[in-house]
């Protein structure tokens, strides 16, 4: 850069009151956090999240350093990560099952993140959100098929993502991948990829006896969408 970000030598860490919403203790949180816990009821809270030039300076990264950079997208992943599976728990209430799911693909999609070409901001939410149809395909057609979730899970999804405050460029490649996540080659993105094999792995205990490993090997060979995808699978399920 030839010049400093205006503002940016003034930049110092400091505390600042915030008012936990659990308690309405007023604790302290420092400016370079978004996250903390508060000292008289222990929950975690959040500051509000307000747009700022990181968001979208071009030269973010190098105005704020590789580590810099690295804990802010940090922080922010990890707020987000954090409200998507809150309002995920509030949607399904003690269906634990399909928290569960939720959260064992939303782990697999974070290791295939770590090596396939996905973006965190559509990947993350897709997996958090990719079955929300059920609850109303349940009720509305008396069935779990994929296709009444497919049909029925954007709704849900772009009704959460929106008071998350998701842009709509994002909320619409999410619901995108969630209206498909059961019919590969409708959409052919990486980010669609990383998302079907994350599910895949999980559910593949479901779809074949794993004790079959002939069928298991032709299976993983057939379905998987990414190399990642496909060596996590025969590592987890073909490894004796």
């Amino acid at each position: 850069m030839t010049g400093n970000c205006p503002g940016q030598d003034k930049r110092k860490v400091k505390p600042e009151p915030i008012v936990c919403p659990a308690c309405g203790y007023e604790a302290e949180i420092f400016s370079d956090e978004i996250k903390a816990r508060c000292p008289q009821c222990r929950q975690v809270f959040y500051r509000q999240v307000l747009p700022t030039c990181v968001e979208w300076c071009v030269a973010a990264k190098e105005c704020l350093g590789d580590r810099a950079y690295g804990d802010y997208l940090e922080s922010k992943s990890l707020l987000l990560k954090d409200k998507l599976l809150l309002e995920l728990e509030k949607y399904f209430g003690d269906d634990h099952k399909r928290i569960n799911h939720a959260r064992k693909v939303l782990d697999y999609a974070q290791q295939l993140l770590r090596q396939e070409n996905g973006d965190w901001q559509i990947v993350v939410p897709a997996a958090i959100l990719h079955d929300v149809g059920i609850k109303i395909a349940q009720v509305k057609y008396g069935s779990t098929a994929g296709h009444w979730q497919e049909k029925e899970g954007p709704a849900v999804a772009r009704k959460i993502l929106s008071q998350l405050g998701f842009k709509a460029k994002e909320t619409e490649e999410i619901c995108q991948i969630i209206a498909h996540h059961h019919s590969p080659g409708k959409i052919n993105t990486p980010n669609f990829k990383v998302l079907y094999d994350a599910d895949w792995l999980v559910n593949l205990k479901d779809e074949v006896d794993i004790a079959d490993k002939d069928k298991v090997k032709a299976i993983i060979e057939k379905v998987f969408l990414t190399k990642t995808g496909k060596d996590m699978a025969f590592k987890l399920y073909l490894k004796n």
